[in-house]
């Protein structure tokens, strides 16, 4: 199975992307994601839905709005707010991790590989197979 982050922006209007991405499509959504991060002195939160692959497909899609969101323990925002309403709205919790800065890689591949092994080795996503 391929996965793959497919990244829709940082989170300003591409969020509301992501929400209906959810909405549109509830049956294969495998999990909610807030990636927590910190770079520049500023804490930072990715927002990724993770969709099962669609049939016959063997690509496990994972939108992400990249580090545009201002961690929520530490401000509130009105956009993270939408994302807890999806997660209500889909009866799914929001899985939590803390992880490096995007801007600690020399490209985004390597950074969205690092993602995907920290989210295998955490079992978020299955195995490469």
């Amino acid at each position: 199975m391929i996965q793959r982050f497919i990244t829709l922006g940082e989170g300003y209007n591409d969020l509301y992307e992501l929400l209906e991405l959810g909405r549109s499509n509830q049956s294969r959504v495998h999990m909610l994601l807030r990636l927590d991060t910190a770079y520049d002195n500023q804490e930072k939160s990715s927002l990724v839905l993770v969709l099962t692959p669609a049939s016959p497909g063997k690509m496990m899609p994972l939108y992400i709005c990249l580090e545009g969101i201002h961690n929520p323990d530490i401000r509130a925002t009105e956009r993270y707010l939408l994302f807890e309403q999806l997660s209500k709205e889909l009866n799914m919790p929001i899985y939590k991790l803390k992880v490096k800065s995007s801007r600690e890689f020399e490209e985004k591949d390597l950074y969205f590989q690092y993602l995907i092994g920290v989210l295998r080795m955490n079992r978020y996503i299955p195995p490469l197979t």
